[in-house]
């Protein structure tokens, strides 16, 4: 059979907003991102990385009994002060630079405003960001899908697991790929982007595990290959 690019991008789509129906029915709102304030998101976004969230809440509890969730307090601590604090989050020192960096340019370059920061096109914004030290391609838009409220999606290690193993994507797959799979298929919806990062986070840590757990699972009966 002649390969049909559009019926494949049609298959595509239908098969991620049967996922997508599938996880909603199953969980319903996830009320992501859990956190009290955009500086708290900025700031676990950039803790998060390489680290379980349990360890980044302890540090963001840190924060907070300092009163240090707020962009002056951030930009006036003293970076040995700033790695006490965030410590449980997990190679400190390193992410102590990368808060910095972000601060330093909201300060230099934004006048201390994330909404200035934010504004403008989808892509300049997202490039504004991934020149910051340490901000990465996950980083930057969890930034703009949670703090910008724009429609960038977050490929984590759960997302990719899923699409993979629901044969929508292949181990070639690239974060990059993989973004644009999503934007090229589904609607440019926030709220939408933001719920399905969620629920991909519930399914994978829930039963797209390493050891795949197919038979309780919310998906089971969409074609997939747990050995991927």
């Amino acid at each position: 059979m002649k390969h049909d690019p559009s019926r494949a991008a049609n298959a595509t789509h239908s098969s991620l907003l049967e996922m997508f129906d599938r996880l909603f029915g199953r969980w319903g709102p996830q009320h992501w991102w859990p956190a009290e304030s955009d500086v708290e998101i900025v700031v676990g976004a950039i803790l998060t990385q390489n680290t379980a969230w349990t360890n980044v809440e302890r540090a963001i509890a840190n924060l907070r009994a300092a009163d240090g969730l707020s962009w002056t307090t951030l930009r006036d601590l003293a970076p040995a002060r700033l790695s006490e604090l965030i410590r449980p989050a997990g190679t400190y020192r390193l992410k102590t630079k990368r808060l910095k960096a972000f601060v330093a340019t909201l300060w230099n370059e934004h006048a201390g405003s994330l909404d200035r920061m934010m504004h403008g096109e989808l892509d300049a914004v997202r490039a504004r960001l991934l020149a910051i030290h340490g901000i990465g391609p996950e980083t930057a838009d969890a930034i703009l899908l949670y703090v910008g409220r724009r429609p960038a999606f977050v490929v984590d290690a759960y997302t990719q697991r899923v699409l993979r193993r629901h044969l929508l994507t292949d181990a070639r797959a690239t974060y990059e790929s993989t973004r644009q799979l999503v934007h090229d298929r589904l609607p440019a919806d926030p709220e939408l982007f933001n719920e399905f990062h969620a629920m991909f986070v519930a399914v994978g840590k829930a039963y797209c595990r390493p050891k795949a757990r197919c038979a309780e699972c919310p998906l089971r009966g969409m074609p997939h290959d747990e050995s991927l």
